[in-house]
């Protein structure tokens, strides 16, 4: 099970992230989670959406670079040790993590989202200890 996420390649600087973010929710894509990273340059939105495909396209139309990543989304608990426990098993799966975010569903909870080495290898090491992934659909 992955999640699809769309990242987006913008220039780092003042009033491009609300750029671009105005420009997703006047095209009618509502973000579910999103992650920022940065360089001095250069930043790297990384965004989960209802309907990725249709998000892709808007944003390719307007000119930004984009790039569609399968990720790994897990349901968390709210409780201290919750994300130990998994990234426990995926180190002991040798499994390696990129990078992870949170987001918090009005409806289900909390989520992480884990950019991993092998999506196939991860579920099936969360899975084995009764940790579940969840697809596009479930988030939604």
């Amino acid at each position: 099970m992955s999640v699809k996420q769309i990242s987006v390649f913008i220039e780092n600087k003042k009033g491009q992230l609300a750029e671009v973010t105005r420009y997703i929710a006047e095209h009618d894509v509502n973000l579910r989670a999103l992650s920022v990273g940065d360089t001095q340059d250069f930043g790297i939105l990384r965004i989960i959406c209802e309907n990725p495909d249709s998000a892709m396209e808007v944003l390719q139309k307007a000119g930004y670079l984009t790039m569609m990543t399968d990720v790994l989304a897990t349901a968390i608990s709210d409780e201290p040790g919750s994300l130990a426990a998994i990234l426990e098993v995926l180190a002991e799966a040798d499994v390696a993590v990129e990078y992870t975010y949170a987001f918090l569903s009005a409806k289900s909870g909390a989520y992480m989202i884990f950019r991993v080495d092998d999506n196939q290898k991860a579920a099936a090491a969360l899975a084995g200890v009764g940790i579940k992934t969840v697809d596009q659909a479930e988030l939604f």
